[in-house]
């Protein structure tokens, strides 16, 4: 991969909506899309096929052979280090709820502009994760419907007050850099806190963990 340059895949089953989007994303600078798949079964065989990884895969929901769910977890499976965003006409509560489970790093609706696919795609490679207001909302009300009982001190993972700190500021939507600099300790330091809260938390990535953090009441949710 080129410096700076973000390879990414797509996989839709609708021909023209994905060649229409690729061709939108071979005019952003930086951007370049190495791999087309016409549902997730074919991206998986495709995964296995190509030299290097994309970093970010633009994914459908529904598709034929195996839907944009099962791969999801196939390729977070084993690829973990590669960032998915879902791109679909779905805006429901628990398919949103239930991706970022599955540990999805970004959702988009299929009516989104270029300008915020970018910022998408850009947010899950800088911050791990990319939430818009409309999923924001969304995900936040789904949340605080589960939410019917105040959640026991023996359910929540043990974090230690640094830990905590670090949690807050990930949940802030800050940067590895930011809460660096904010703390005054290295990146690394940073990056073994986050390490250590997914697996206290149980999450797979960024975004998981700020949805189980506040599912766990870990992290409260202003009104």
């Amino acid at each position: 991969m080129e410096q700076n340059k973000i390879n990414i895949a797509i996989a839709d089953d609708h021909t023209l909506f994905r060649e229409g989007l690729a061709f939108i994303i071979s005019k952003i600078k930086g951007f370049e899309v190495i791999l087309e798949a016409e549902d997730g079964l074919d991206l998986l065989n495709k995964l296995e096929q190509i030299p290097e990884l994309p970093d970010v895969i633009l994914m459908d929901l529904k598709m034929p052979n195996l839907d944009g769910m099962e791969t999801a977890e196939r390729v977070k499976g084993l690829h973990p280090e590669v960032k998915i965003i879902i791109l679909t006409m779905m805006q429901q509560e628990d398919f949103i709820l239930h991706m970022f489970d599955l540990g999805v790093n970004g959702y988009l609706v299929k009516n989104t502009s270029a300008t915020e696919l970018k910022e998408a795609i850009t947010s899950v490679i800088e911050k791990d994760h990319y939430f818009n207001d409309h999923v924001s909302e969304i995900m936040l009300k789904g949340l605080k419907k589960k939410r019917v009982q105040k959640p026991s001190l023996s359910n929540k993972a043990q974090l230690t007050p640094r830990e905590f700190e670090v949690l807050e500021l990930i949940c802030q939507e800050l940067t590895t850099g930011e809460i660096a600099d904010k703390l005054f300790v290295s990146h690394r330091t940073i990056e073994t806190y986050r390490k250590n809260l997914l697996e206290k938390i149980g999450a797979k990535n960024t975004a998981g963990l700020i949805v189980r953090s506040i599912k766990t009441g870990l992290i409260t949710i202003e009104d």
